[in-house]
């Protein structure tokens, strides 16, 4: 069950990836709507592990995406999940191992059935959109959306790894939001870097980062992170809202979404200190 676990962590990200590269709004809708359900059978596999006492990690092999073709992405996530049927019989809630079986059935079955495309993912043109930006801007915003769909995809995995393993509700419903707001983010970011043809699949996140020693002083770190962010978001609106008007206020929105979740963050600082103090 701990491969399982790791492959499906692989196609989850592969699925992922394939619907940023769709140009297909049909397509795109369902491969999204499959990464997310590779998502949650993801987590209800390292459910699966935390009650069986089984020590686990997020580590994973590397994940190639680059195509032509995204038929070429469509046959590799449907033979990726052709293997991944071998490891089901390990599975030993009933319940649980059909659900993923019959998800996987209808999967394969769509994915069979979404029609070829161009793949302009990986061009490397760096052009958004017909924003005609200068040389600086164009660097700072490929720069911007490499680290942030990486920190986006870290968040995710650092606040799905505390909710899976902490028994605090009040906590978890925090964990749950800001996961949630990450995957808006990493989204979002991932469908500009496509449209860019900077695509690329997050680096692996070393468990110390998620593993963490001491909750209150990652989310005090995590605080400051944010507030960087938050500094980001707004030197890259400035730096083409004089070009691209309609990129500035969007950077504007994610950058007043942090001031949210830097709230959320001090809410279960709060709640862990005095916790703490009983």
């Amino acid at each position: 069950m701990k491969q399982l676990f790791i492959k499906t962590h692989e196609v989850w990200l592969v699925t992922l990836m394939a619907s940023f590269m769709s140009k297909n709004s049909e397509t795109k809708q369902s491969l999204n709507d499959f990464s997310d359900i590779l998502f949650r059978h993801f987590t209800w596999l390292e459910r699966e592990l935390i009650k069986s006492g089984v020590e686990y990690d997020y580590n994973r092999d590397s994940v190639p995406i680059k195509v032509d073709s995204l038929r070429v992405i469509l046959d590799n996530i449907v033979e990726r999940l052709n293997t991944m049927e071998l490891m089901l019989p390990n599975v030993t809630d009933d319940a649980l191992r059909f659900r993923i079986q019959t998800d996987w059935e209808y999967m394969k079955y769509q994915i069979g059935n979404l029609a070829d495309e161009e793949v302009t993912a990986f061009s490397a043109k760096r052009e958004y959109k017909d924003f005609n930006l200068s040389n600086e801007a164009t660097d700072a915003l490929t720069l911007f959306l490499f680290e942030e769909s990486y920190k986006e995809y870290e968040l995710i995995m650092i606040y799905n790894y505390l909710k899976a393993n902490s028994n605090d509700d009040y906590l978890n419903k925090i964990f749950q939001i800001l996961i949630d707001e990450s995957f808006f983010h990493l989204k979002s970011f991932g469908q500009m870097m496509a449209e860019m043809g900077i695509l690329a699949v997050p680096r692996v996140i070393h468990e110390s980062i998620y593993k963490v020693e001491s909750l209150e002083e990652f989310l005090k770190d995590g605080i400051d992170e944010e507030l960087a962010a938050k500094e980001q978001c707004k030197e890259l609106s400035d730096a083409v809202v004089k070009e691209a008007k309609e990129l500035a206020k969007f950077f504007d929105f994610i950058n007043y979404q942090e001031n949210y979740h830097i709230a959320l963050m001090q809410d279960a600082l709060r709640h862990f200190e005095e916790k703490g103090a009983e």
